[in-house]
């Protein structure tokens, strides 16, 4: 009995002794299962933080894309209007350059029936002489005659040289009966020297006006209710008074023939129909 009681000890010593070292061996195997467990829910935690932040950006990746998606068909609406503005505006300015090349046309064709009427009534008052000029502006024709041609200095009697001057002139209004004509005496700017009956470079522009309007009516038949005897005085010079020939210049008559625009455009037109000729 004795010996089987120690038998039975030492087996349990045995048996204990065994199962410490196999305890120690789970142990730690459990622990290292733990670690590793441990270190796979870090590891899950992160993924899934890494999940939630790449289906956050995938997330503003389709708004973004949509909005892209909105802006590209808004952009094709506003790059049609635009390209549907751009064809109007093109059509606009080719309308307007249009009108711009009629007008330029028209004023050419204007431009070149004017100078043909200043040529024609040059024709008729003396082309070939520099002291006799002819314009015409906005359908009034200027004709300016210097005074040498028509009176001695400082005297308002009209020449005998200046009738065949003025006979042409009274042809050019007498052939537009219509017509109203003023005539305009101007002087320099050197003071008229008072000879009890003319005080002044006044006097002297009306006197000589008035002396014009004679021959052209009494002498040269022209209707005196066409007529208009204006003094300009020096107020109204071409260019300034320094020098002899501009003073030469300035002293001068004008005859002012003014039509109605119906007439200067009958004018015109006549002038017109010369040249298609």
């Amino acid at each position: 009995m004795r010996k089987i009681v120690i038998a039975l000890s030492v087996l349990m010593a045995l048996t204990s002794c065994v199962s410490k070292k196999k305890y120690a061996e789970l142990e730690a195997k459990n622990k290292e299962t733990q670690d590793l467990l441990n270190s796979c829910t870090v590891k899950l935690n992160s993924c899934l933080e890494e999940k939630a932040g790449l289906a956050a950006t995938a997330e503003s990746y389709k708004s973004h894309n949509k909005d892209l998606i909105n802006s590209s068909k808004d952009l094709t609406v506003l790059t049609t209007k635009g390209a549907e503005n751009l064809e109007k505006s093109l059509e606009s300015l080719k309308e307007k350059d249009l009108k711009i090349s009629r007008l330029q046309d028209a004023l050419t064709k204007k431009d070149s029936v004017t100078l043909a009427l200043v040529t024609s009534l040059k024709g008729a008052v003396g082309i070939n002489d520099p002291d006799i000029e002819v314009n015409v502006e906005k359908g009034v024709v200027f004709i300016s005659i210097a005074d040498k041609l028509l009176f001695k200095s400082g005297s308002y009697d009209v020449t005998d040289k200046a009738k065949s001057v003025l006979a042409k002139v009274a042809k050019v209004v007498n052939d537009k009966p219509d017509f109203e004509c003023m005539v305009e005496g101007h002087t320099d700017s050197v003071p008229y020297k008072s000879n009890g009956t003319l005080l002044d470079n006044w006097d002297l522009s009306v006197k000589r006006s008035t002396s014009i309007v004679r021959v052209l009516t009494n002498d040269l038949g022209v209707n005196p209710a066409k007529l208009i005897a204006a003094g300009r005085s020096s107020y109204v010079p071409l260019v300034s008074n320094d020098t002899p020939d501009d003073r030469a210049r300035n002293r001068r008559t004008r005859i002012v023939v003014m039509p109605k625009i119906d007439q200067f455009y009958d004018m015109i037109e006549k002038e017109m129909k010369k040249q298609q000729k």
